[in-house]
């Protein structure tokens, strides 16, 4: 009942931060492929360590259990992406608990955990900077540069149903700003007041800050109907254990009713 009442709450929450994010990324594709030589390296990448350079991988799972397979689902899909990359150096970045309880165990390096993010039902905009900030961070190191950043989640699609996530975050590439559409695009001409060095570098890290966000939005209403519907088949499964055992309990007891009446019939015929 708790899940189900936040759940509508997150819902709407969702719904409501998915046209802003695919309008951003529009609009920021938009101004990328109107400066084709402007090289960024949150947009285009480190041209120094193609190939070669540490990767990281954001994991984003729960920070409590009870929720059916939304956390083992998430691990699942990180391990495959590991082991399809094993030649790569991956380190882990774990937003929740129960991601970093099961790979802290592991032979794989943890560079970073963030815990109790979203183990209230909300999801703080303050958080999410701060989580995307670090990320840019070592992205954009002097010292030891990331190549790149890859982020998986879990996509809110019903409370039936919930879709695991693997999106490249940095470097941010050439963007296509796709609407879910199939339409041609129409070239919108802009005025700049900035040149493009300081557009971006406004724009990208907010874009960065908003895809995480969106991410832990997807994945709070996520495991709000994973939850809602995991609790719901174990009211039903203890309401027919409950049935089957006390029919049993019915049983036996009327068995031993019966045997009791036998004995004492018995008795009385053989006086």
């Amino acid at each position: 009942m708790v899940a189900a009442a936040r759940l509508r709450r997150a819902q709407d929450r969702v719904v409501a931060a998915r046209p802003y994010t695919a309008k951003m990324t529009q609009i920021l594709g938009d101004v990328a492929r109107r400066s084709p030589d402007y090289r960024d390296p949150l947009l285009v990448g480190h041209p120094g360590v193609t190939g070669q350079g540490q990767k990281i991988l954001a994991l984003v799972t729960a920070d409590k259990g009870l929720c059916g397979a939304f956390n083992t689902n998430l691990i699942k899909t990180a391990q495959e992406f590991l082991r399809e990359r094993e030649q790569e150096k991956f380190e882990l970045v774990l937003i929740g608990r129960k991601g970093y309880e099961y790979f802290r165990r592991r032979r794989v390096k943890v560079r970073r955990e963030h815990l109790n993010i979203t183990g209230t039902g909300k999801v703080n905009a303050a958080d999410a900077a701060k989580i995307a900030q670090a990320l840019i961070a070592d992205f954009s190191s002097e010292v030891k540069p990331v190549e790149s950043v890859f982020l998986i989640y879990n996509e809110f699609k019903s409370a039936l149903q919930q879709r695991p996530v693997i999106e490249q975050l940095l470097p941010v590439g050439r963007i296509e700003g796709d609407t879910g559409r199939a339409q041609p695009e129409t070239l919108v001409d802009y005025l700049y007041e900035q040149p493009p060095a300081e557009l971006f570098g406004q724009l990208l890290p907010k874009l960065v800050e908003n895809r995480i966000f969106h991410a832990l939005l997807e994945s709070v209403a996520s495991e709000l109907g994973a939850r809602m519907t995991a609790m719901d088949s174990a009211s039903k499964n203890a309401t027919e254990v409950i049935e089957k055992l006390t029919l049993k309990m019915n049983r036996v007891r009327q068995s031993a009713i019966t045997r009791e009446i036998i004995e004492v019939v018995s008795g009385a015929e053989a006086l």
